[in-house]
C-alpha cells in the first residue's frame, strides 16, 4: 500500500476509505496534503478492486480548509504557483470511474467545503459547523464552487451562503440538499462506509461510472434533447453487456451478482474517456 504523509488509507470490502490526516492542524489542507489527495484518487481510480472511495477526517475535524500557517501571505501566490512540482497530479473526481463519497465526521470551511461538494455524494455531522467563508477572508470562493454549488441548492440560497459567508450546521446543509444526510459525528463514517459497500456489492462498477458520466455531463448539457439521446445510446450499449445478463438473471434467482465488466477497461464508447 502507497504510504503518505498527511493522509491514513484502507481499503476492505472493496471499499478505500482515506483519512485526511493533520489533526494538529484540524486537517487543513496544505500543498502535500492536496497533491497526495489526489494521488490517492488516482490510484484507486485504477485499481478494479476499489468500487468506491469515502474521504473523512482523523480527529474531530473534517477540514479547516486551506492552512493559515503563513499568515496575511497565505494566498499571496505567483501567478504560475499552480505550475510547480508542488501539485504534479491533478484528478477531477466529477471524471473518475469510482464514486468519492465524502464522511465529513466533522465542522468543515472554505476549501474543506468546497472540495467535498464537488464529489458524488456527501455525509455531515449534524452539530458540526460549515461554511464558505471566502468573503470573511478577503478572497473569493474557488474549486469552481460558484459553478457547483447554485447546482446543487438554487441561485438565491448558494448567493445566500457564498456572499455573507456564515456559518451553518449539518443539519441546516442536509435541509437544504447541500448533503445527503447528517447524523450524530460518530456514525457519519460508519454509514458512509456501509453505503459504499452496498455500492460495491450490489451494483456494476460499470453502470455506476457510466451514470456518474451521464449526470454530470447532462449538468453542462442545455440541450434536453441532446442529452437524452446520449443517455439512450448508453443505455442501448450496456443492454448489450454481459452485466445486463448477469443483473437480470442475479434478480430472478435470488442471489448476490457477480458482475464481470471492469471499470478500468470496460465502459461505454460513446462517453469521454
Amino acid at each position: 500500500m502507497t504510504s503518505f504523509q498527511t493522509l491514513l488509507t484502507d481499503v476492505s470490502g472493496r471499499v478505500a476509505t482515506i483519512w485526511l490526516n493533520r489533526p494538529e492542524r484540524r486537517n487543513a489542507f496544505s500543498p502535500v496534503m492536496t497533491r497526495e489527495l489526489h494521488e490517492a484518487f488516482a490510484l484507486y481510480e485504477s485499481d478494479d478492486h476499489v468500487r468506491a472511495i469515502v474521504v473523512t477526517g482523523a480527529g474531530r475535524y473534517f477540514s479547516a480548509g486551506a492552512d493559515l500557517e503563513r499568515g496575511g501571505e497565505t494566498f499571496n501566490r505567483p501567478a504560475d504557483a499552480e505550475q510547480t512540482a508542488a501539485e504534479p497530479v491533478r484528478i477531477d473526481p466529477a471524471r473518475m470511474r469510482t464514486p468519492v463519497i465524502a464522511a465529513m465526521n466533522g465542522s468543515a470551511v472554505g476549501m474543506g467545503l468546497t472540495l467535498p461538494i464537488g464529489w458524488d455524494v456527501r455525509f455531515a455531522a449534524a452539530e458540526a459547523r460549515y461554511g464558505f467563508v471566502f468573503t470573511r477572508r478577503g478572497i473569493v470562493p474557488e474549486a469552481s464552487s460558484t459553478w457547483l454549488l447554485p447546482r446543487l441548492i438554487g441561485v438565491s440560497r448558494a448567493m445566500e451562503l457564498l456572499l455573507s459567508g456564515r456559518i451553518f450546521s449539518g443539519a441546516e446543509a442536509a435541509e437544504m440538499g447541500l448533503v445527503s444526510r447528517a447524523l450524530p459525528a460518530a456514525d457519519v463514517l460508519p454509514a458512509a462506509q456501509e453505503f459504499a459497500r452496498d455500492i460495491a456489492a450490489s451494483t456494476s462498477a460499470v453502470s455506476v461510472a457510466a451514470t456518474k458520466a451521464l449526470v454530470y455531463g447532462a449538468l453542462e448539457q442545455p440541450d434536453r434533447a441532446a442529452a437524452h439521446e446520449l443517455e439512450h445510446q448508453v443505455f442501448r450499449w450496456m443492454g448489450r453487456q454481459a452485466d445486463a445478463a448477469e443483473g437480470v438473471t442475479a434478480f430472478l434467482q435470488k442471489r448476490p451478482p457477480q458482475w464481470r465488466l471492469s471499470k478500468v477497461k470496460d465502459y461505454p464508447p460513446m462517453l469521454p474517456a
